[in-house]
C-alpha cells in the first residue's frame, strides 16, 4: 500500500497552523515556523476490499456500496442494517469497523441536490440544539430573503416558491429525505431544546402570539427578528416524519422538558 488509489499521494495530510504569536523578546517566530518541516497526520480510509483512500478522495469518487477503485461490493448487513465498514486512521487515531454509510449517503444526496446543503446544515444545528447557530443561519439570509422594517428588524417572510428556491422558508420547513423526513421542529424536540423550538414556532407556525412567553419576544427583538406572514404557509407543527409522527407525537414520547408543552398543545395544531 503506497498511497491513495485515487491521487497516488501518501496517505497523510498537512496540518495548518495559525500565525505564531510574538515571543517574549518581541520577535516573531514565523521564520522558525517556515524553517520547520510541515506537520502531517494520517489520512487513510481502508475499505473492506483492501483499497486505501484519502477521505476527500473517497467522497469525490465513491459509489456508496461499491469501491470506486476495484468495484467490489463493500456493503455488509448486520442486525438487518446495511453498513459500509472501514478502518479509519486519521488525526483522531485508529478506528476499526467504522460504519461510514450514513456519511456516504449524505454526500451522495448532496451531490445530486447541492442546493440542499444549507438546509441540511440548518437541520443539523436543530438536532444539536445549537440556538446561536440556528439564529446566525437565519440572519445570514437576511439580504436576499428578508425585508427590514423602519427600525431595522428582520421580518422572516421569504420566497413564495420554497420548492424552487433555498431560502429561509425552506430552511425552516425542510424535511430530511435521508433522515426519516424529520423537520427542524422534530429535531429540536428530540434534542430537548426549548430555545430552538420556541424560535421555530415563532417563525414557522400559526401559534397565537399570546401563547409565547415575553422572554421569547425579548430575545427575538434583541436579535432583530420578527414574525412575518405565516397564514399562507405550512405550519411547521403539521409536518410529519416518515412514520407519520408530528413533533407533538415525538414530544409525548420524549417527555422530560415537554410535559407541560404537550399538556398545553403548544406543538399541536
Amino acid at each position: 500500500m503506497s498511497g491513495c488509489v485515487i491521487c497516488n499521494k501518501p496517505l497523510e495530510v498537512e496540518i495548518e497552523h495559525n500565525s505564531d504569536p510574538e515571543n517574549e523578546n518581541g520577535a516573531s517566530s514565523s521564520s522558525k515556523a517556515l524553517a520547520a518541516a510541515p506537520e502531517t497526520v494520517p489520512d487513510d480510509v481502508q475499505l473492506t476490499c483492501g483499497c486505501h483512500f484519502h477521505w476527500d478522495c473517497l467522497l469525490s469518487a465513491y459509489e456508496i456500496t461499491s469501491c470506486p477503485n476495484c468495484a467490489k461490493d463493500i456493503a455488509t448487513t448486520g442486525d438487518g442494517v446495511q453498513k459500509v465498514l472501514c478502518t479509519l486512521n486519521n488525526e483522531g487515531g485508529l478506528q476499526e469497523d467504522l460504519d461510514i454509510l450514513p456519511l456516504l449517503t449524505e454526500e451522495s444526496y448532496l451531490k445530486a441536490y447541492p442546493e440542499d446543503r444549507k438546509a441540511r446544515a440548518f437541520l443539523e444545528f436543530c438536532r444539536e440544539g445549537d440556538y446561536k447557530a440556528v439564529v446566525d443561519m437565519l440572519l445570514d439570509d437576511e439580504v436576499d430573503e428578508t425585508e427590514a422594517d423602519a427600525e431595522g428588524d428582520v421580518e422572516m417572510s421569504c420566497t413564495d416558491h420554497p420548492e424552487k428556491e433555498l431560502g429561509i422558508d425552506r430552511m425552516l420547513r425542510y424535511q430530511d429525505p435521508i433522515g426519516d423526513m424529520q423537520s427542524g421542529l422534530h429535531a429540536a424536540v428530540q434534542a430537548q431544546s426549548r430555545e430552538v423550538a420556541w424560535l421555530l414556532l415563532l417563525l414557522a407556525s400559526n401559534l397565537p402570539l399570546l401563547d409565547f412567553p415575553p422572554q421569547v419576544f425579548q430575545e427575538a427583538e434583541a436579535m432583530g427578528i420578527m414574525r412575518g406572514l405565516t397564514e399562507d404557509k405550512i405550519d411547521i407543527r403539521s409536518l410529519r416524519d416518515e412514520n407519520g409522527k408530528t413533533a407533538e407525537d415525538i414530544a409525548r414520547e420524549v417527555g422530560g422538558v415537554w410535559v407541560g408543552w404537550t399538556d398545553n398543545s403548544r406543538l399541536a395544531i
